[in-house]
């Protein structure tokens, strides 16, 4: 399989994004994911927000570590992006209203 072009791979996560961006609801985005990700994809998804929420309430990165199974490199971009105040997860995190 030839390697794909960093161009077209961006040109992929583009379309991909303007589709995320046409889903109506939380429902409907569930059954999206369920179609077009594996049960392996999904979990590292979920993995990730749990991540994101765990440290959003203020969980010692080792603690999150040790309760979700995860290295402490995954956790530190996760504390990255809680740093940046533009970031779009954090605006997310804080309409998810947990």
């Amino acid at each position: 399989m030839a390697k794909e072009s960093k161009e077209s791979i961006e040109k992929a996560v583009q379309a991909a994004a303007d589709a995320f961006a046409r889903v109506e609801s939380a429902e409907e985005m569930r059954r999206f994911f369920n179609e077009i990700l594996t049960p392996g994809e999904r979990r590292t998804i979920s993995l990730r927000w749990r991540l994101m929420e765990r440290l959003r309430d203020g969980a010692t990165q080792r603690g999150v570590a040790r309760e979700l199974g995860i290295s402490l490199c995954k956790i530190t971009r996760g504390v990255k992006i809680l740093k940046d105040e533009s970031s779009v997860t954090v605006r997310l995190l804080a309409d998810s209203g947990e």
